[in-house]
């Protein structure tokens, strides 16, 4: 598998990378390969990149583009203490920094702290409530339905007759997802999206949630079109001051767990029906920043409909990564550092694939018949794109691999839960890009009247 191209020299040289980057990861997920492929594609530029990990063993903690990260945990820290652990992280850097959130909860996060944070963290600027919009399951589908953007038919339940009543209305199986995904609630979490196939695995979802749940129609397989997959995503960034959106669409090939999951191996294919759809509805809610759209084709009207709404970078981006190594997360950074965005020179037929669930995922499809062994190899052979395995930065990938089998034999080993309550400040550790070796020193205060990020604690 290539899992790697050389960057032109010409290109890079015009690009004024001195300004860090900042991947901001809150959600407890050390597998998340989207903070990675940010890593190595600004790192590869010469752009100093930092992280938020969670622990000493994240494989992307060790990556050697990655110049140091904090090791902060903040759980169900109340907002004023995740600004503050924030605050301390510009200080620390010294000069605004661009930041790049990875999971929901960042980026719902700067959308409503955007006053207290600007502008020593640099991030585009949204409607305030619009990342949460586009987050919340409910909210995202009564977006949809204002904006006439074609959504399964859904509803929030808060009690056990209206999940039974919507479960008889559509029948099985239906999809069911947290409400509110990104919510910690001190025990162990359900999949934020499951497929329910009958009432006893529905109550069973509904006392664990916690949460309201949000019931949505399964819309059905069907034989489809000549080219005309079901399973799509689309990345896009709007850009700070401007109406153009810099978008691409994906074939979700396969996914884990099926059919629900991630993209364990997509396809970068051109839809310009779905394109458009997609850019409409950044455009009439004048959206700002990165964005991750699923979309599902539906045989019975022949609309494409929204699935999901992440407003941030999914996991799969480096998909959609030309030939020049120009991919959503640099668009970004040139864009909040001020400097042109060029065009990106779409690579047809592209393949990305998930290294650790990518098998799983074959092993299903294999097993319910859907493709022979070797059907399953001719499609991954000569991958352009893998998460985890680069020839020029190893060491994650083989952190994963041994995390992998780590979590494979103490998977009936009960996890603890994320905590609760005040949260730790972050710790600042070197990393390999640096030149250093990781060793632990406390995030310090650099004196925020000299640089002028006192203020962000208030």
């Amino acid at each position: 598998m290539r899992a790697r191209r050389d960057i032109p020299r010409q290109w890079t040289a015009e690009i004024d990378t001195t300004t860090p980057a900042v991947v901001l990861k809150l959600d407890d997920n050390p597998f998340h390969h989207g903070g990675l492929g940010v890593i190595r594609g600004l790192g590869r530029l010469g752009v100093p990149v930092y992280g938020v990990c969670e622990d000493p063993f994240v494989p992307a903690a060790r990556s050697r583009y990655l110049h140091g990260h904090w090791r902060w945990r903040t759980g169900a820290a109340p907002t004023d203490d995740v600004v503050d652990g924030l605050a301390r992280i510009a200080e620390r850097l010294g000069r605004p920094a661009v930041v790049l959130p990875t999971d929901d909860v960042g980026a719902i996060l700067l959308a409503e702290q955007s006053e207290r944070l600007h502008p020593w963290l640099l991030f585009p600027r949204p409607p305030t409530e619009l990342p949460r919009k586009f987050a919340g399951k409910d909210t995202l589908h009564r977006l949809c339905r204002g904006h006439g953007i074609p959504s399964p038919d859904t509803e929030t339940v808060t009690t056990w007759p209206r999940a039974r009543a919507f479960a008889s209305a559509v029948g099985y199986p239906l999809v069911a997802k947290l409400a509110m995904p990104w919510l910690a609630s001190g025990r162990p979490r359900p999949p934020s999206t499951s497929v329910i196939h009958g009432p006893g695995q529905l109550a069973e979802l509904y006392e664990k949630a916690g949460q309201p749940l949000v019931l949505q129609e399964f819309l059905p397989v069907g034989a489809g079109e000549a080219g005309r997959g079901q399973d799509w995503f689309f990345h896009g960034y709007r850009g700070v001051g401007s109406n153009e959106v810099a978008g691409c669409t994906g074939l979700k090939e396969r996914s884990y767990p099926s059919p629900a999951g991630l993209t364990s191996f997509g396809r970068w294919v051109a839809n310009p029906e779905l394109e458009r759809t997609a850019t409409e509805l950044l455009r009439r809610t004048d959206y700002r920043g990165i964005v991750d759209m699923d979309w599902r084709w539906d045989p019975r009207d022949g609309h494409y409909k929204l699935l999901d709404c992440n407003p941030r970078l999914g996991a799969q981006f480096r998909l959609f990564s030309d030939t020049s190594g120009f991919d959503l997360s640099v668009a970004a950074y040139l864009d909040l550092t001020g400097q042109p965005v060029p065009e990106m020179a779409p690579v047809r037929e592209r393949r990305f694939v998930v290294e650790n669930y990518e098998p799983l995922a074959a092993f299903g499809g294999w097993r319910s018949g859907r493709f022979t062994l070797g059907e399953w190899v001719a499609s991954v052979r000569g991958t352009e794109e893998t998460a985890w395995f680069a020839r020029d930065d190893l060491v994650p990938f083989g952190l994963m691999c041994l995390r992998t089998g780590w979590r494979a034999l103490t998977r009936r080993v009960p996890r603890r839960a994320a905590g609760s309550g005040r949260t730790s400040p972050p710790r600042f550790y070197s990393g390999r890009a640096a030149g250093i070796s990781n060793s632990a020193s406390p995030g310090r205060r650099s004196g925020g009247a000299k640089h002028g990020v006192e203020g962000v604690r208030g």
